[in-house]
């Protein structure tokens, strides 16, 4: 049989460790052992700060994606494409270590693109963005042309035989429209 040991703490401290050892374990030793255990196994002080846990990371993705979904936002509203500058800027910018504090979690590693599929990803996105962009500029383009030569067409009545359409264009003016639908 287990025998028991006394240490003196003080109140609030005990009252803060019972609270903890009762919603999470059953006996207050298993809570001490657990907890021993713990730092022994990783190696670690519990005087060690571990930099930015899962909340403040969780905080900076979403800060991150915000700015990201806020530029797409802005650059479908207003027809502007991206800039390699500004992508980077986007992913650059990470939490910055302070003096005497433990080694962030980026820390060290270089920014590959071909590593990160979310940054692939939305490379990917942006220039689908920017062919549909071209395409919708040039189909609006080709349309006016279109409207425009459809204006300088006549329904022309002869005499004789069926009526047709005559198009009212000087020669220039239709070889050079001719060259440029051919070109694109």
């Amino acid at each position: 049989m287990d025998t028991f040991s006394n240490i003196r703490f003080k109140k609030d401290t005990a009252q803060r460790f019972q609270t903890f050892s009762r919603r999470y374990f059953k006996t207050h030793t298993e809570t001490l052992q657990t907890m021993l255990d713990f730092f022994i196994y990783n190696e670690i002080s519990p005087k060690e700060s571990f930099g930015p846990n899962g909340r403040t990371i969780a905080n900076l993705i979403k800060k991150r994606f915000n700015a990201m979904v806020a530029m797409l936002k802005n650059m479908e509203k207003h027809g502007v494409l991206p800039t390699k500058a500004m992508l980077e800027l986007l992913f650059e910018s990470s939490p910055q270590k302070k003096q005497g504090q433990a080694p962030l979690l980026m820390a060290g590693k270089k920014f590959d693109p071909d590593r990160d599929r979310f940054l692939k990803k939305v490379e990917e996105a942006i220039a689908m963005e920017k062919d549909f962009t071209n395409i919708k500029r040039d189909f609006g383009e080709l349309r006016t042309d279109f409207l425009n030569l459809l204006n300088r067409v006549e329904l022309v009545k002869g005499s004789f035989g069926r009526p047709r359409l005559q198009l009212d264009m000087s020669q220039e003016d239709f070889q050079k429209l001719k060259i440029k639908i051919e070109k694109q």
